[in-house]
């Protein structure tokens, strides 16, 4: 039903949903507004028009009607002070990042600090009733109009009132009557300026009706009177009716302060650091008559323009726009958006392109552009820490992670400006383009480049941000809602009794409720089924082989493969105790890991899945850079020494609220738990953790802990895989055995290399002496065959025959066509071959150069000839030659070859082949 005919419903029957005692006792008036229609009850009998259309809207501004004027912290001392004194517990506030559901991001309202979802249910769960609590919420759909209306926030916090009717608790007359009296005795403020509006409330599958409180045209609060479920005509009262009283901390500053902005009185000491910065000295009745006018119409038409008509009925001009408002406009906006960053960097929250992380992301982008816009250099570190010292009073939880938020802040701050050059080479292709780009291009440009629309007002390549931007960009990033299971007919079963968590028999009888397909119902059973990470346990059931395990509403399945048994069957089943235990030890290395990522590398260390398996597994976790090798090797060292610590690691179940208020909202690391009852598992004060999963005893147990690898899988999140016990101690024995083969390669390198270098001294050397002497002797002719050897003293040339062999030089004989040259030198290599083979045949392109040379276990030869030599005595029919010769092949081209073979035996007689070849050629 819609919100409009559901408002028509309730309204047709005051008395039932919206009269209380306080009306009557006070003289409340219920009246109906002659502009938008909608009921108000109202002290004021001349009044015919609702808070929204009435005359004196944000008249507060410039005249407060209250007794005091409270600042943001003043104001929560006193809402604080009136409801302790009437019988409400203070609650500290619950974090933004909303981490025990599923479907948001972050935290929109207090009553989301309370809300469990049990299957397709919603449950509350108050730590105390009644309570009231500050709890600041995230909301980014009106991004475009921080700093411009006065009154926007991107967090703000929810003054949440909240009580149970039964249990100590109350319901409307109560709420309404501890509402009216916060306003009228606390904040003294004249029951005449309260106006209370009729309206609705629907969400989550319940409903009910609603009363918001107003002052001038300010709405201060509203509380909502959730009683029905279901369908308007087939609902049904609900057996636990919640009071959901939400008011604005801020507002309660603003109508007592009656600053021109709501900003003015909500960030401190921020903002006259902020207005020293940007230069402004903003008048304050300029500010108030521009501020009154732009509250009044900013719902009604976009930012632009609603700037330009406040402008022109506040008579402000284009100089006093540009002097006093735009600057005071950009340090409402950096004040706002920083405070929303630092709560949420606190809560473990970062700035990236993914899932909530892109509104952080363009709130910082945000912050950099507008100082760029207006030349400014701002001191972001400077004003964290004013923004904590205002805050901490309040939120004492902030000043713990001061560090952590420069740290975050000043790395992302970094990669933006490092990507502005980038940026602005795609702003000028954007630039050229006819026509500005929609807001379609905006988002992709946002989203596939960072380029914010701020970006582009600072580059001028657009005016102004449009009014659905935002919007757009928060819907398309919202979470994804629970994806329903495939249907199965368990109808009529209870839950298994699982047994892994009490006696965990790894042997047991059990009886066949069901056989679905080949998956085996049991009333009860020791196999652990997939859940959080943790693969399922494999065994046999009556000897087939069970494969797979899973639990769907508490009823858990065996997949098994081979047949099944029959429904009704007595069975014994058997767990694999061995992948059991390995799985087991990667599952509590895991916590391990995570608690030493966490001290190595910062507190915004969470969690972001993790997968166990028995040989092997892996964690990602929320961090913003690659991991180091020394990082890496820090997180390693830290859980190593946890596990030699020995340390307990004890379980027990909590209920789900005792356990939050105990140790916090940490414990969900692996995500949210849909159960009331919460099994908590604790390594000391080291790591404690909501968790379903198996784990050893004591953390010696494990043995030892490797990381194998590490990459950044996504924005925002890194990946550790590693090994823990027996596949650590295998990772280690293969490390162990590639680093032996890694030293034995080096050191062969090392002989190569060594090798290299003598060879290229004895070509430096050799080669000029070899070639001098081949040039000078070339016309001696006093034998068949001369051989050339090397000395110190120089070369030396003699006469050989076909029996004599040289093995210290190179061997030449006269051809019919000219010179064939050989030697099997072993201080010679392949590049001394290559070089003096080319030489010799590039100066006499009628000879012939064979070299052969070891090459480890094998030989090798080398053939060069010149263009004119004949085909035998080419190099590409020698080498193959040859290299038959020493059992292998070879092959090249006319004037160059190689080849080579096994048989290092035969080098000589190859040689004599090689000089058959190309003397008889």
């Amino acid at each position: 039903m819609e919100k409009q005919e559901l408002l028509r419903e309730f309204s047709a029957d005051p008395d039932r949903y919206y009269r209380v005692d306080l009306f009557g006792e006070e003289g409340f008036e219920r009246r109906r507004c002659e502009a938008c229609k909608r009921y108000f009850w109202t002290l004021d009998t001349d009044s015919n028009l609702c808070p929204d259309d009435a005359p004196d809207i944000y008249s507060f501004i410039g005249e407060p009607p209250a007794r005091q004027s409270l600042d943001y912290t003043e104001a929560w001392r006193q809402v604080e002070s009136f409801f302790t004194r009437n019988g409400h517990t203070s609650v500290g506030r619950y974090p933004v990042v909303c981490r025990w559901r599923d479907d948001l991001f972050f935290t929109i309202a207090s009553i989301v600090d309370f809300q469990r979802v049990m299957g397709s249910g919603v449950t509350f769960e108050f730590p105390a009733n009644p309570l009231v609590v500050p709890q600041t919420c995230l909301r980014f759909k009106d991004l475009e109009n921080v700093g411009v209306t006065g009154r926007h926030f991107s967090s703000f916090c929810m003054i949440g009132q909240h009580a149970i009717p039964n249990n100590g608790g109350y319901w409307k007359d109560e709420c309404v009557e501890f509402d009216y009296r916060l306003v009228t005795e606390q904040m003294g403020i004249a029951g005449e300026e309260v106006t209370f509006v009729e309206d609705v409330w629907a969400g989550g599958g319940s409903f009910g009706s609603s009363l918001e409180y107003f002052v001038r045209g300010l709405e201060l609060g509203n509380a909502v009177f959730t009683e029905f479920q279901g369908e308007l005509g087939r609902h049904t009262t609900l057996d636990q009716k919640i009071i959901d009283m939400g008011a604005g901390l801020e507002r309660f500053a603003w109508i007592t302060s009656g600053t021109p902005t709501a900003y003015d009185c909500c960030f401190g000491p921020v903002m006259d650091r902020l207005f020293g910065i940007v230069g402004a000295d903003p008048d304050a009745d300029v500010m108030s008559r521009y501020f009154v006018e732009i509250a009044r119409i900013i719902d009604r038409v976009d930012p632009h323009k609603a700037r330009l008509i406040a402008a022109d009925r506040a008579g402000i001009t284009q100089d006093m726009m540009s002097r006093l408002i735009t600057p005071a406009e950009g340090a409402y906006l950096i004040a706002d958006h920083l405070r929303t960053l630092i709560f949420a960097i606190v809560d473990g929250a970062l700035p990236s392109n993914v899932g909530g992380g892109y509104n952080l992301r363009i709130m910082l982008r945000r912050i950099i552009g507008t100082a760029a816009r207006m030349g400014i250099n701002l001191d972001i570190p400077e004003l964290v820490d004013l923004h904590i010292d205002y805050l901490r009073m309040t939120y004492p939880e902030l000043d713990g992670g001061r560090e952590d938020v420069k740290t975050i802040l000043g790395i992302e701050s970094q990669r933006y400006t490092e990507s502005r050059s980038r940026m602005a080479r795609i702003t000028q292709k954007v630039e050229k383009r006819d026509k500005p780009p929609t807001v379609d291009e905006l988002i992709t440009l946002y989203e596939s480049d960072g380029i914010t629309p701020d970006y582009l007002i600072e580059s001028s390549v657009i005016s102004e941000v449009p009014s659905t931007f935002y919007t757009r960009l928060a819907e398309l990033h919202r979470p994804a809602g629970r994806e329903d299971m495939a249907t199965l007919h368990l109808e009529g079963l209870g839950e298994t009794e699982p047994l892994y968590y009490a006696e965990d028999p790894t042997t047991f009888e059990a009886n066949v409720l069901r056989v679905i397909d080949d998956m085996v119902i049991l009333d009860r059973t020791s196999f652990y089924p997939r859940g959080g990470g943790q693969e399922p346990d494999h065994g046999e059931i009556d000897g087939l082989a069970v494969t797979d395990v899973q639990v769907h509403a508490g009823v858990i399945l065996h997949r098994v493969k081979g047949g099944v048994p029959a429904q009704g069957q007595s069975v014994m089943c058997r767990v694999d105790r061995e992948r059991r235990r390995r799985i087991t030890g990667h599952h509590t290395a895991t916590h391990i890991l995570n608690a030493s990522s966490r001290k190595v590398l910062g507190s915004w260390i969470w969690q972001h899945s993790a997968y166990k398996d028995a040989d092997h597994a892996r964690l990602d976790i929320t961090h913003h850079s690659p991991l180091t090798d020394k990082q890496r090797g820090m997180i390693e060292d830290e859980a190593n020494q946890i596990i030699s610590e020995n340390l307990p690691v004890t379980i027990e179940s909590l209920d789900r609220g005792i356990a939050e208020q105990r140790y916090g909202f940490r414990i969900y690391q692996g995500g949210v738990v849909p159960v009331k009852s919460v099994r908590v598992v604790s390594i000391q004060d080291r790591d404690i953790e909501a968790c379903g999963g198996t784990h050893v005893r004591k953390t010696g147990e494990i043995g030892s802990i490797r990381i194998t690898k590490t990459k950044r899988i996504q924005d925002g999140v890194v990946r550790l895989e590693f090994v823990a016990g027996k596949a650590a101690t295998r990772h280690d024995d293969i490390t162990a055995r590639r680093a032996a083969r890694d030293a034995a390669a080096a050191k062969d390198r090392e002989h190569v290399l060594a090798q290299r270098e003598s060879q290229k001294r004895t070509e430096q050397h050799d080669i000029p002496i070899l070639l001098a002497g081949i040039a000078a002797n070339q016309e001696q002719k006093t034998g068949q065959c001369l051989c050339i050897t090397i000395g110190d003293a120089g070369f030396a040339l003699e006469e050989c025959d076909d029996t004599h062999s040289h093995k210290t030089g190179i061997e030449r004989w006269q051809t019919a066509g000219g010179w064939f040259y050989r030697t099997s030198n072993p201080r010679y290599g392949e590049r001394f071959h290559v070089k003096i083979g080319r030489k010799i045949t590039s100066a006499d392109p009628h000879s012939t150069y064979c070299g052969l040379f070891r090459d480890k276990d094998t030989a090798r030869v080398i053939v060069c000839s010149g263009s004119a030599v004949q085909r035998n005595g080419r190099a590409d029919v020698i080498a193959k030659a040859v290299s038959r010769t020493l059992g292998g092949s070879g092959g090249g081209v006319a004037t160059f070859a190689q080849g080579g073979g096994k048989d290092t035996s035969k080098i000589e007689e190859s040689l004599d082949v090689a000089k058959t070849m190309a003397v008889g050629s």
